[in-house]
């Protein structure tokens, strides 16, 4: 039964979902191509990329559950910083999240046929790491994004866990935070490493779970207190994790 299943799952991957996901990709790419650079990236940088990502979570069999939408003010711009368990994250966050996001995202993802660009004209951040001066422009980048209810969306570990727990946490998305007195919204996700495995193609239907914490303010804070935001907002994320994905005490 198991063999059998495995199999079934195995078919359906690539007869069914991925011709129909790639389908789906290029039609997203194209009309954000055509569509937001004539009438803006707000509507057409966010909507049709959110449908995209809630049929790419429903292809793949998972069952999504969302909660904590109350803690957050849709006029309100924020700094959405999450754990990184697998490439579903963006699919679960982006889908279900709703809230306007601009990532920040790799560079590598520019070169990506079709989808690079889209992302570039959809208003999505990518992160050159050249240099201190490269980097400075990044972030000076995804400042100019934040307005009127738009709001950045991050993964502090910058990579993929390779176990499902969480990484150290980098700086930059909080320092953002900081310099535009903005607050920082901790998001716990679960279940994206079950689904596809970092460095994996085989895809398991899986439960999807994403959790919005209330938001940490950051007006009265001092530089020398983001270390200290850095440890509260990861310890957050983490006090909401399955328990196979908490770090052992």
């Amino acid at each position: 039964m198991r063999l059998l299943k495995k199999v079934l799952m195995f078919l359906y991957q690539w007869l069914v979902f991925a011709p129909i996901f790639t389908v789906f990709t290029v039609l997203t790419a194209v009309t954000v191509m055509i569509f937001a650079p004539i009438f803006g990236s707000r509507y057409w940088g966010y909507v049709p990329p959110k449908w995209w990502s809630r049929s790419a979570c429903w292809l793949a069999l998972c069952r999504i559950k969302s909660r904590g939408h109350e803690n957050l003010d849709p006029r309100q711009s924020y700094i959405f910083v999450a754990n990184h368990q697998g490439a579903f994250d963006i699919f679960l966050t982006y889908g279900f999240l709703d809230q306007n996001i601009k990532w920040v995202q790799k560079a590598s993802l520019r070169k990506i046929p079709l989808v690079g660009y889209a992302s570039e004209m959809a208003g999505h951040v990518f992160v050159d790491n050249s240099s201190a001066t490269a980097r400075a422009n990044t972030i000076k980048e995804a400042k100019a994004k934040i307005i009127d209810g738009v709001s950045i969306m991050l993964f502090p570990e910058g990579a993929r866990s390779r176990t499902g727990k969480l990484g150290r946490f980098k700086r930059g998305a909080y320092q953002i935070a900081y310099d535009l007195k903005l607050p920082i919204v901790p998001l716990t996700l679960n279940g994206p490493f079950d689904v596809m495995k970092r460095g994996s193609l085989s895809l398991k239907p899986s439960k999807l779970e994403l959790i919005i914490h209330p938001p940490i303010p950051t007006e009265n804070l001092t530089e020398a207190d983001i270390p200290a935001l850095i440890d509260k907002s990861r310890d957050i994320i983490h006090s909401a994790l399955w328990e196979r994905f908490k770090d052992e005490k």
